[in-house]
């Protein structure tokens, strides 16, 4: 499977060091600057952690491994990270991506601690050796179907792909929204950008949300919706937050402001995540998004269990109730969750936010959950 190399510092063999593997989108179709903001997130945790002397003396050694999107690539990743060693396997950033490495990590024994992918059902059944930081879909997309209550936004449509992480979102906002006087209308993605606003207009929608994949086809949806006068009313909104990173504005410009989106970061972060955010900025080049401090939150936690509980997979999985560990946007402590199978933060913070339309490289935070 080809892989970049580690950029954790540690590319050399070390008998000594502490691996990680990590699960990373880098290439297309992967969301790749999302993937580049986890690996920075993680791989600055882990030099902070190997600066401060390691684990006992020991560095930790960041394996990585490019998913490309696909669950196939990131179950056969998981069996070769297995094979080298690690400790526990980290990263993943899509759903359906993160649901295979669950699935592949908890039949081999070795633990996965989750950092960005939020479908509430990670695993098939409840399973010990996997953990997550990122909020499950049900809790953050309810925030996001409040927002639009209180915008006033009721009748509701959804350009939407095949896909069960898009199926969950839909069925999280039509249940959430229909017994609050809420409609929710799915429309395919495969519609034409003008068929689809004709079906807008047809349909009197006051908001259509963009359930789809990015840059195709969620950029020709928004040009088209933004340049037909008789949707000049509508609320365009993309809760898995395809708006947060820079691409988005580079592609849209002005016309991707105003969209808003989720992400889990809170009003004001404190020292730590102040001190974190800076260094990301200076890695980056750019503002870091929540994924990146998701990254650091992921090491920071496994470094805690490694200290206090050693190497050992069980051991590290056992840990997971034990966890309390002060990461960049809260303290982290995992708990078990109606209807979630896994270990889950409860909860990250959550807020609904766009890019200003007067000033597209600043985020107002709209709504707070």
């Amino acid at each position: 499977m080809n892989s970049p190399p580690s950029p954790s510092g540690a590319e050399h063999t070390d008998r000594s060091s502490i691996r990680l593997g990590a699960l990373v989108p880098l290439t297309r179709p992967g969301w790749v600057e999302a993937g580049r903001h986890l690996l920075a997130g993680l791989d600055l945790a882990v030099r902070e952690v190997n600066d401060a002397g390691g684990i006992d003396g020991r560095p930790l050694e960041l394996v990585v491994r490019d998913t490309a999107a696909d669950p196939e690539r990131a179950a056969a990743a998981v069996d070769e990270l297995a094979h080298l060693g690690v400790a526990a396997v980290v990263g993943e950033y899509h759903s359906v991506v993160a649901r295979a490495a669950a699935a592949r990590a908890d039949a081999l024994g070795v633990p996965f601690l989750c950092s960005s992918a939020v479908l509430d059902a990670l695993t098939e059944e409840p399973t010990g050796w996997v953990a997550r930081l990122a909020p499950a879909q049900s809790h953050g997309w309810r925030i996001y179907a409040d927002f639009l209550l209180r915008a006033g936004r009721r009748r509701i449509a959804v350009a939407t792909q095949p896909s069960v992480y898009w199926a969950s979102g839909t069925r999280v906002l039509r249940d959430h929204l229909a017994p609050r006087g809420g409609t929710v209308l799915e429309l395919d993605a495969t519609l034409t950008p003008e068929a689809l606003c004709d079906a807008l207009v047809d349909h009197g929608a006051t908001a259509l949300l963009l359930l789809v994949g990015h840059p195709e086809p969620a950029v020709p949806i928004v040009r088209a919706v933004r340049g037909d006068r008789r949707l000049a009313e509508i609320l365009i909104g993309a809760p898995a937050g395809q708006p947060e990173f820079a691409e988005w504005a580079a592609a849209l410009a002005e016309d991707g402001a105003g969209i808003p989106f989720l992400r889990y970061l809170p009003e004001r972060l404190g020292p730590l995540g102040e001190r974190v955010g800076k260094e990301l900025r200076g890695r980056l080049g750019e503002a870091p998004s929540f994924v990146a401090f998701e990254g650091w939150d992921t090491v920071a936690v496994l470094a805690a269990v490694l200290r206090s509980h050693g190497t050992d997979r069980a051991a590290v999985a056992e840990s997971w109730p034990r966890v309390a560990v002060e990461g960049t946007r809260g303290p982290i402590r995992f708990s078990r969750t109606p209807g979630v199978g896994v270990w889950q933060w409860t909860w990250t913070p959550v807020q609904v936010v766009d890019r200003d339309p007067a000033e597209p490289d600043r985020f107002r935070i709209l709504h707070a959950g």
